[in-house]
Formats: structure tokens, sequence, C-alpha cells
């Protein structure tokens, strides 16, 4: 069986970007790997994410709190489904305040949720491609 690899760590070096243990549920549901589910779920992610971010960066531009808050929605439970916890809570923070009318920390929120994304990506990248 092929290990992977669980990467990168967040600039400070402090923690992982993807929980092992939400890999390792995902991997237990195909543990021989014949039907590629793991593969399967996190390319999907990325395929989403890369739908997403465009909406919610458009949705930040036209003030459009309602777009703002079905992306963070969206993707908050996509992002906690493949480990990407970290991911999934800054969603959750962003849904939270747009349902709360509290807009003053929506733009640091969503700057917030843009960097981790790119964590989660590059983290998704690495765990597709298998070591030796």
């Amino acid at each position: 069986m092929t290990q992977h690899s669980i990467g990168p760590v967040d600039p400070s070096g402090a923690r992982l970007v993807l929980d092992e243990a939400a890999l390792a549920l995902l991997r237990e549901l195909d543990p021989k790997g014949e039907n590629r589910l793991i593969e399967r779920v996190l390319k999907a992610f990325d395929s989403s994410v890369s739908r997403l971010l465009p909406q919610l960066l458009h949705a930040r531009s036209v003030d459009d709190r309602a777009g703002i808050r079905h992306v963070a929605h969206t993707l908050k439970s996509s992002a906690a489904s493949i480990g990407a916890i970290k991911l999934s809570q800054i969603c959750a923070e962003i849904e939270s305040q747009v349902r709360l009318d509290k807009f003053d920390r929506l733009g640091p929120g969503i700057d917030a949720m843009c960097r981790e994304t790119e964590f989660v990506l590059q983290a998704l990248h690495r765990v597709l491609k298998p070591t030796p």
C-alpha cells in the first residue's frame, strides 16, 4: 500500500494543515484503494475550491453578504470532511459574523480563509502525490 505524506505545516511549523485522523477515516472506507476514494474526495474538494473562491471574491467586491455566507457555509463542511479543521473553523466564524451582522471583522476573516485555503490546497497536492 502506498503511503501518502501529510504536508505542509503552516509557516510557523506549529501544526499540520490536514488532520490525519480525518484522512484515515476516508482511507478506511476504501482500505485497498481500489476505488481511489481519497483521491476522488480530495480532487472534488480542489475542484469545489476552484469554483467557490472566485464566488467569494466577487461577493466580497460587491458586498454580497449572503454570497459570502453561502461560500463560507459550503466550504466549512467540505473542509471538515477532508480534515482541514482550521479552514473549517475560519469558515464557521465568517458564517457566524454574517449571520450576526458583525461586518467589521469580515475582511480579515476572508483574508484568513483565503490564506488557509492555499495551505490546504498545497497539502492536498502533497497527499495526492505518493511518496516512494
